[in-house]
């Protein structure tokens, strides 16, 4: 459970290494877990997350980590993430 990503889910996968002579062997892929600060705007305060490498260039792509979670879809969430979204939308709702 320690390598995964608590904004995407992102898990440990399974698979087979295959030599040259097509003999398979069992292998784990573990995504690249970084515990990381991220710093939400709507909220004014900073987010302490384990997440993997990929999500965090998403969350740059989209512009931070607010409109990351607010343009990905919630069933793609964990449920740590659907909270910390919650609280985003709710603190954008007050602001306007």
């Amino acid at each position: 459970m320690g390598s995964r990503c608590e904004i995407t889910g992102k898990n440990v996968m399974w698979g087979n290494k295959v030599s040259h002579s097509n003999r398979k062997t069992s292998i784990r892929f573990t995504p690249n877990i970084q515990k990381v600060t991220v710093q939400s705007d709507a909220l004014k305060q900073d987010l302490s997350l384990k997440v993997a490498v990929s999500t965090l260039r998403s969350i740059d792509h989209n512009g931070g980590i607010d409109n990351f979670l607010l343009k990905k879809a919630n069933k793609d969430l964990t449920q740590k993430a659907l909270r910390i979204k919650r609280r985003v939308k709710k603190a954008l709702e007050k602001k306007n």
